[in-house]
């Protein structure tokens, strides 16, 4: 598999989608960067971002300095059909709710050997506008990989086609974290399930820093705040199968 994959993949096709990106958001939104000094020149680096939106991924590929590889899910049921149109165009590394998806960890680590960078919403879908759990995924693939953890808060596309039926121009904040790891099982050991429930936390806890206070749910210091997000951290397809 390492032999296969080759970082950057599909040069040509996302110069398209990101100059067609540009140009969208150029016109349609206006972009607050933060944190721009913490951006590491080159990978091995695991990006994590919260998902509100399915515009979510289009705001990274549009404010990122280095090519992305992204792992979603191979179904996106909370997203219009564009999406997954888009996700096979860009060539996102596909991952299988219900499975181990070995190949996409096969891949995932043949990208970030070569110093690629590797984006995932840890979260494993959008379907709640507050913070909520890590899948173990990210966890795993974190431990697994030894990559540095580059935590990233986006603030402000819910409800961004409404706003532009109003005929506003969408105000979008991308605040980047400091990188953090990479993280390590106890006593060098692989982690369990516990453990990378652990490990998922402190990722999350990192991108809730670079969240505004209403959106960081689950991860709220704010004890009315995790009331108010109570439910949103149940997983939609902890019994789903796909691939």
């Amino acid at each position: 598999m390492t032999n296969e994959i080759h970082y950057p993949r599909r040069r040509a096709i996302r110069t398209i989608l990101k100059n067609g990106i540009a140009l969208a958001f150029g016109f349609l939104a206006k972009f607050d960067v933060e944190g721009q000094e913490n951006i590491p020149s080159q990978g091995p680096l695991l990006v994590v971002a919260n998902h509100f939106h399915f515009l979510d991924p289009l705001a990274l590929i549009h404010t990122a300095p280095w090519p992305l590889e992204f792992v979603g899910g191979s179904q996106t049921p909370n997203s219009p059909s564009t999406v997954s149109w888009f996700a096979k165009a860009f060539g996102v590394i596909p991952t299988y709710r219900g499975t181990g998806s070995r190949e996409t960890l096969q891949t995932a680590e043949a990208i970030l050997k070569q110093k690629g960078v590797l984006a995932i919403f840890p979260e494993g879908g959008s379907w709640a506008h507050v913070l909520r759990p890590a899948r173990p995924g990210t966890a795993f693939l974190a431990w697994r990989t030894n990559a540095r953890i580059l935590p990233i808060g986006l603030d402000g596309l819910l409800g961004f086609f409404q706003r532009l039926k109003l005929g506003d121009r969408v105000h979008v904040k991308v605040k980047f974290g400091k990188p953090f790891g990479p993280v390590a099982g106890s006593n060098g050991s692989r982690p369990g399930r516990e453990e990378l429930e652990g490990i998922g936390h402190n990722i999350m806890r990192e991108i809730s820093e670079l969240l505004p206070p209403e959106r960081r749910g689950f991860y709220s210091p704010d004890p009315a705040i995790r009331n108010a997000a109570l439910g949103t951290e149940i997983y939609p397809w902890a019994n789903a199968s796909e691939g």
